[in-house]
């Protein structure tokens, strides 16, 4: 993405998310190696500095992160590139997703409410 682009105010919440994931990625990728890629370090630093809330505790063990790793790393050269990376954002955001709906249909209508969902 040219810098011109990426330097513009974001002129709605998605595309500010869009610039964060962006830059989050490239704030982490090249300490070690390849500048466009996430080390197995790399990647444990990300897990643990900008998603340890939604991971929990699983992601300060060594063995959650080369799960991830492992599951991540498609093409198996030991480095996760920015496709990668996005995958895995897009399943953490479904299961972000599919956590608070399945929190919201638990909550039983009190009496006289429809079971209807609310807005």
């Amino acid at each position: 993405m040219p810098d011109t682009i990426m330097s513009k105010e974001p002129s709605s919440n998605l595309e500010s998310a869009m610039q964060m994931l962006i830059k989050t990625f490239h704030k982490y990728s090249g300490k070690e190696g390849d500048k466009f890629t996430l080390s197995r370090g790399e990647l444990k630093e990300l897990l643990l500095e900008e998603l340890g809330t939604y991971l929990g505790g699983s992601s300060k063990d060594n063995e959650a992160v080369e799960k991830v790793m492992n599951d991540l790393d498609s093409n198996n050269d030991g480095e996760v590139d920015f496709t990668e990376f996005i995958i895995l954002m897009g399943a953490l955001t479904v299961a972000c997703n599919d956590f608070f709906l399945d929190c919201k249909t638990d909550e039983t209508p009190k009496e006289g409410e429809s079971a209807e969902k609310k807005n």
